[in-house]
Order: C-alpha cells, then sequence, then structure tokens
C-alpha cells in the first residue's frame, strides 16, 4: 500500500496518507489502455464540422452544357460534375461525429493507471483542502509554491470543494487547472506535470474506482 505526505496549504507535513493499493499502487502501467482512453476523450473533443459541397449543392449547371450526340465532344449532363472546374466534391468530408465508445471499466482502469503512474513518478502532491476565503491569485500562486508544485500543474478536489473562490484564484494561473474528480480527465492529468490533489479527492476516487 503506498503512502505519501499529506501536507496543508503551508506546505508543512500533516500525517502519512495511506492510499489503496488497487487505485494508486498498479506496479505495471497498462499502456494500451490509456492510449485507448486518451484517443477516445480526443477524438470526442473534434467539433466534426467540415463540409464540402457535392454536385448536388454546387451553384449553377442546371442546363445540359450541349446536346448528347453530333458534337464530337464527350457527353456531359452538367457543368458542376466532380471533372468540371468549379464542380462538387466527390467523396468530401461532411459534418459528423468522430466520438465512439468505450466500456465504463476501460475508462475507469486508465484512470487507476494514471494515477499510479503519477505517484510512481513522485509527481503526485496530497494535500489536506484547497479552501480560500477570497478571490486572490497570488494566494493559490503561493499555495502551489508552498506545496513545491513546479512547473504545469493540475490541482483536483472534491466536488464540493469546488468552490467561486478556488476557480477563479486559479483561472489566470497560466499552466495550472483546477478540476473536479469527477469530472477529470485521463487526458488531462497527462497534460500536466504535477496533480495536485486533496485528501477528499483521494477518499473519492478510492470509493469510485474500487
Amino acid at each position: 500500500m503506498p503512502t505519501i505526505a499529506l501536507l496543508n496549504q503551508s506546505g508543512e507535513k500533516i500525517k502519512d496518507l495511506e492510499l489503496s493499493a488497487d487505485v494508486f499502487g498498479i506496479e505495471t502501467v497498462n499502456q494500451q489502455v490509456i492510449y485507448d482512453v486518451v484517443n477516445c476523450q480526443r477524438a470526442a473533443m473534434r467539433q466534426g464540422t467540415h463540409d464540402t459541397k457535392g454536385r448536388s449543392e454546387v451553384r449553377g449547371g442546371g442546363r445540359k452544357p450541349w446536346r448528347q450526340k453530333g458534337t464530337g465532344r464527350a457527353r456531359q449532363g452538367s457543368i458542376r460534375a466532380p471533372q468540371w472546374v468549379g464542380g462538387g466534391t466527390v467523396f468530401g468530408p461532411t459534418p459528423r461525429s468522430y466520438a465512439f465508445k468505450l466500456n465504463k471499466k476501460v475508462k475507469r482502469l486508465a484512470l487507476k493507471n494514471v494515477l499510479s503512474y503519477k505517484v510512481a513518478e513522485n509527481n503526485l502532491i496530497a494535500v489536506s483542502d484547497v479552501k480560500f476565503d477570497e478571490i486572490k491569485t497570488k494566494n493559490f500562486v503561493k499555495f502551489l509554491a508552498n506545496v513545491k508544485a513546479e512547473g504545469k500543474t493540475i490541482v483536483i478536489c472534491a466536488p464540493s470543494e469546488l468552490t467561486n473562490e478556488n476557480v477563479l484564484s486559479s483561472s489566470n494561473i497560466p499552466g495550472v487547472f483546477l478540476a473536479p474528480a469527477d469530472n477529470a480527465s485521463v487526458y488531462e492529468i497527462l497534460c500536466y506535470k504535477n496533480l495536485v490533489i486533496t485528501e477528499a479527492a483521494v477518499a473519492y476516487y478510492e470509493e469510485a474506482l474500487k
């Protein structure tokens, strides 16, 4: 069972926090599962609004350009056929959704693998809570400096801890992202070097992913 130090917002150690081995202690990371989930999440992010016009959608070409026989030229039915300049596109992209389905078990397994990877790489920092009484960016910056979260950092808290003060205090800091535990994705966690997680969020994951 992995154990890490639990810090307060001042960066002082409160106690040793024991983590669930099933959620935070997977020794062999399943890279294929992580790849599948990240691919699924990035595919769902695509807008899919690309569109091209086929021969029935481009303007003009309602009249047959010349008669079928007797001119010596190849037969043509419309000047908006694909072989004509300004004609329609053959099999061009049309608006569609790129999203595809993955089983819930696969998504949960990928999240457990990523959390375990952060622990193994010593990039997971556990804090007792994230709580600010006023909206001030410098307070959040000071908090990250106290817990030694240098570089790109994602802060995951329990849904109940996602207050307006926390969100607005962190929103203007480059390379910092605050997310609730029930909405943080595998892709988002991998995008950041450090993972700062509250004690309540740890309990949430251990209950939801067991």
